[in-house]
């Protein structure tokens, strides 16, 4: 009877284990479209042999929605090959500020995140990803308080939603905030619920950021200081985009991987560094909807794994 149930036990194990193709051991795949309902977006991830996968769940460039439909939970949470993708995230819409200085748009940012959050919940999605916010001419310190107030206020309107805010590093375009580690991590610090907040970085924007990515020298450097002012504990997900702009350009501009300013070198180096094996790897470099350019750039990727 006891080998019984351990066989029994082990059935039930893998059950609950995503199905991701065996000669991949690397998270990898790319942002994908929701046209036609979030359930798509597997479809379309699968057909180019994603393990991981981003989303909006809803249109990006408005401020709301109707709510998701039970059959249109149930069409993603029980698609044939959602356990084919072993990370599936989401991208918070790009109007949100949480450091916003006019007071409609401030409350329109605080109600968008937190029906976001509730959204990305009900697909079961571990994070949102989302820009910390511009200080529009505030100042910087006066643009991080405020984000981290807006933070415990959607927290406290959503305390059930598992879902966690991945903070993503940005470019530093204009006042945004997000350019330097030692802003994200005075938000995890100062916000009521730190252990709601994660990360996400961006290879593009932490170049046109300052960091130099043209190494394997610069590209470590780079996590060292992610490390020591943030945590590699806190790095939940990686953008991989190469950038149209130079280094501390301040501009955000996505390249395909290896024919921007950063080249090959920081990929090779994110590629085979076993501490981001189990971290999502997602494109967000331009394409057409055959997704060829995903697929050239996946390839490429993969390449830079040599012999493992």
């Amino acid at each position: 009877m006891k080998k019984k149930r351990e066989r029994q036990d082990r059935r039930s194990n893998n059950d609950q284990t995503p199905l991701c193709p065996r000669r991949s051991e690397i998270l990898l795949g790319a942002h994908m479209s929701i046209g036609g309902g979030v359930h798509r977006a597997i479809e379309r991830a699968r057909s180019i042999e994603s393990t991981a996968m981003q989303i909006f769940v809803k249109n990006n460039m408005q401020w709301f929605a109707r709510p998701f439909a039970p059959n249109e939970i149930k069409a993603f949470l029980e698609h044939a090959q959602r356990r084919e993708l072993a990370v599936v995230f989401a991208h918070a819409n790009y109007l949100i500020n949480l450091a916003a200085t006019n007071p409609q748009f401030y409350a329109n940012s605080i109600r968008a995140l937190a029906e976001e959050l509730t959204r990305a919940d009900q697909l079961n999605l571990p994070f949102l990803v989302l820009h910390p916010g511009a200080h529009l001419g505030a100042g910087e310190a006066a643009g991080l308080e405020k984000v981290v107030q807006s933070i415990d206020t959607i927290f406290r309107k959503i305390p059930k939603v598992k879902t966690r805010i991945a903070l993503e590093t940005t470019a530093g375009q204009g006042s945004c905030l997000g350019h330097r580690f030692e802003h994200l991590a005075d938000i995890i610090a100062n916000v009521r619920e730190p252990e709601r907040l994660c990360v996400c970085l961006d290879t593009a924007h932490v170049f046109a950021a300052g960091f130099d990515l043209t190494s394997e020298a610069g590209t470590k450097k780079m996590f060292r200081a992610f490390d020591r002012v943030i945590g590699l504990q806190h790095l939940v997900a990686l953008h991989l985009n190469d950038s149209k702009t130079a280094r501390g350009s301040r501009v955000d501009r996505h390249e395909h991987i290896g024919k921007g300013q950063i080249g090959l070198e920081a990929f090779r180096v994110i590629m085979r560094d076993r501490r981001f094996r189990k971290i999502p790897k997602v494109l967000e470099t331009p394409k057409d909807k055959k997704l060829r350019e995903d697929i050239e750039n996946m390839q490429t990727l993969r390449s830079l794994l040599g012999n493992r």
